[in-house]
């Protein structure tokens, strides 16, 4: 299975770690990154092959390629660009570095990575480069900007590459999950406590509002499913012979892809308020 090796980045919980694990039970040779070097501890614990990644830092990501690269005698088959955070708060809220900072991890750091693999695809004629995005890289919802423009930004780049590969047998998937288990919102509570002055903000009522049903609120957003449906989504990314350029996961990325398509413009922004409850 030497030329089914993947590099996976932010295995440390959620969607990397559960494709992480799937793969390697499935007989992949998966190089399993994280930011945290005790992530990457239990990540060696699993048995997988692990070492550091941080997407912001690109000292980091040349040294985890060459890493993968020598292991591998220079050959990979996937990418599975993964690792990633939600910045929430309302746009007029956010600094040029809150917004910068948002990019270089969810943009820049999945640029940078992709394209130092790239010249081992072109190569070897061959591989898969599959992009994590969201429902949120095809509709943006309010208080959400910052991770809208890069998913949006994402998906940019990834149907721009597409066709700049054709013909070259490399394929370019993009995963546009819904609502996931996953350590998703507590992390984007932690940004948004962070980088968000909400008691000097015009919205201050709303992001009262968000804090509370955050702190209080145990069950799962509606139609949310575990990490497994990525996993099969990749699978199908990775082992179709020709593979999609886009795999929905969950009932409302499908429901807003056939909105976006049959809706006038003002009914789709007027229920997209509705849908973007802070939370």
């Amino acid at each position: 299975m030497e030329e089914k090796s993947i590099l996976i980045t932010g295995c440390s919980s959620g969607i990397g770690l559960c494709v992480a694990e799937g793969l390697f039970k499935r007989g992949y040779r998966v190089f399993a990154t994280a930011r945290k070097q005790e992530d990457v501890k239990i990540l060696l614990n699993k048995g997988m092959e692990s070492f550091q990644l941080d997407l912001d830092d690109s000292i980091s990501i040349k040294r985890a390629v060459d890493t993968v690269l020598n292991k591998t005698e220079g050959k990979l088959f996937a990418l599975f660009n993964n690792g990633g955070f939600g910045q929430p708060g309302a746009v007029e809220d956010l600094r040029r570095d809150v917004l910068r900072e948002q990019f270089e991890t969810n943009v820049f750091g999945y640029l940078e990575l992709t394209n130092l693999i790239l010249p081992t695809m072109r190569r070897q004629g061959y591989g898969r480069i599959i992009q994590n995005s969201s429902i949120l890289g095809f509709i943006s919802l309010p208080f959400r900007g910052a991770y809208n423009a890069s998913k949006h930004a994402l998906e940019g780049l990834s149907d721009t590459l597409r066709m700049e590969l054709r013909g070259t047998n490399i394929y370019v998937s993009i995963i546009e999950p819904g609502p996931i288990e996953a350590k998703f919102r507590q992390n984007a509570y932690a940004k948004y406590k962070e980088n968000i002055d909400a008691k000097s903000s015009h919205f201050h009522k709303k992001y009262e509002a968000m804090e509370e049903r955050l702190t209080k609120e145990t069950a799962p957003l509606p139609f949310t499913l575990p990490a497994t449906a990525v996993l099969e989504k990749v699978l199908q990314a990775l082992e179709n012979s020709k593979p999609k350029a886009r795999y929905y996961v969950t009932f409302p990325t499908y429901l807003f892809v056939g909105l976006k398509r049959l809706l006038p413009g003002f009914l789709l922004e007027k229920l997209l308020i509705r849908a973007g409850t802070l939370g």
